[in-house]
């Protein structure tokens, strides 16, 4: 296939380890006799972008070249930006669109229009032969639709929740258990030292992989969004194991998504380009039932947005790396349609995972313990490092 320019974006999300990706792909584009363009602000820099305006062509496009991208990777963050936005589900129009007769669609939290059309339009007219798009479910889903409409894309799966199906592992994972854990072993001191139960909420809207393996490095009992545990038990657990402790304390680690019999998730705030709202604080909800049917005095803590900010760690810098190579490489063989990944702890191509099959969610049966709410420890042997296989 002849790739001579190449579009690369970040959707949802930022994680440590995107400019790893970028890095790479433009260096090994340049090897291969590619131009990579920016896309800046994820898939709002291909529905947005005026390209009959300087102004408009300036904040959504960016040359990459060899210079420009040397130290990128030495940082977190992402030097594309990103946002939410995914093309066929535009919220606001931008002005020089106003002027079309775009028929938009009432849905949840608004209307919304389909921009897919001014998407291939902008694509064509920047002549870009190919997309690199990197991103979670949402981002990885509207480069699925573009592959339908005959866009030549790759995938490259990000986000600190490692729920993207089909790959063992996602950027961003690593760093975010790291993070985790440093700063869950960091509180025990305040939170020993007060003789409290600790409460940390952490990232995980749909899946729970993040507060299970924090939970697991740091040995501490979880909750997570697959599995509805009993309130009653949890908090009878928890002073059990309190009591046991010379320290007189206890930690206790909830996915964002956590929920448990006579609770449901609730939401807040406006929705966004995805159509989803803010979740309240699972944690602080858990720490006013355990004072209310206890009297026990808890510490809260948020570990969210810090554990996807700062540097990546040396997985996320390597796997990031990687994958920005193997899809560059890729594409110059012809491949699209298709997305990076790590399967049986090896590197692979695998096809851009279906729109309609969702997150990836933990394994129940055989990741996490129902009755002592923690992860399974044992039994291992021949079990990938980060997920278990997917089943159906």
């Amino acid at each position: 296939m002849n790739i001579r320019r190449i579009g690369i974006l970040t959707g949802g999300g930022d994680v440590p380890g995107l400019n790893a990706v970028i890095k790479s792909v433009v260096h090994r584009g340049w090897e291969k006799g590619a131009e990579t363009v920016g896309i800046r602000r994820g898939f709002e820099g291909l529905t947005h972008v005026n390209l009959d305006d300087l102004a408009s062509t300036e904040k959504y496009i960016l040359p990459l070249t060899r210079e420009n991208t040397r130290t990128i990777d030495r940082s977190g963050g992402t030097v594309l930006h990103s946002t939410r936005v995914g093309p066929t589900k535009v919220r606001h129009l931008p002005p020089h669109l106003h002027h079309k007769a775009l028929r938009g669609t009432e849905g949840k939290g608004g209307m919304t229009f389909d921009l897919t059309e001014q998407v291939l339009e902008n694509l064509e007219r920047l002549r870009i032969d190919a997309l690199i798009a990197i991103g979670g479910d949402g981002t990885l889903k509207s480069a699925a639709q573009l592959s339908q409409h005959g866009v030549k894309v790759l995938g490259i799966p990000k986000t600190m929740d490692n729920d993207v199906r089909s790959t063992e592992y996602c950027i961003g994972f690593s760093t975010a258990i790291s993070r985790a854990t440093a700063a869950i072993d960091r509180q025990r001191t305040t939170i020993g030292s007060h003789e409290r139960i600790g409460i940390f909420r952490i990232f995980g809207r749909d899946a729970g992989f993040t507060a299970l393996y924090a939970a697991h490095a740091t040995s501490n009992r979880c909750v997570i969004p697959e599995h509805k545990v009993d309130l009653d038990k949890l908090i009878s657990l928890l002073l059990a194991e309190k009591k046991e402790n010379p320290s007189n304390y206890v930690l206790v680690i909830l996915a964002e998504g956590a929920a448990w019999h006579g609770y449901e998730v609730q939401e807040f705030g406006h929705v966004d380009a995805l159509g989803r709202r803010k979740k309240a604080s699972v944690a602080q909800v858990f720490a006013d039932e355990v004072a209310h049917r206890t009297g026990e005095e808890t510490i809260v803590s948020d570990l969210t947005y810090d554990l996807r900010s700062g540097d990546p760690d040396f997985i996320d810098k390597l796997v990031g790396s990687t994958f920005g190579t193997m899809a560059l490489d890729a594409l110059v063989a012809g491949e699209h349609g298709k997305m990076t990944a790590i399967v049986n702890g090896c590197y692979a191509m695998v096809p851009l995972p279906a729109p309609e099959l969702g997150a990836r969610r933990v394994d129940v049966a055989t990741m996490y313990n129902t009755d002592r709410y923690r992860p399974l420890y044992g039994n291992k042997v021949g079990l990938p490092i980060f997920l278990n296989p997917e089943r159906g």
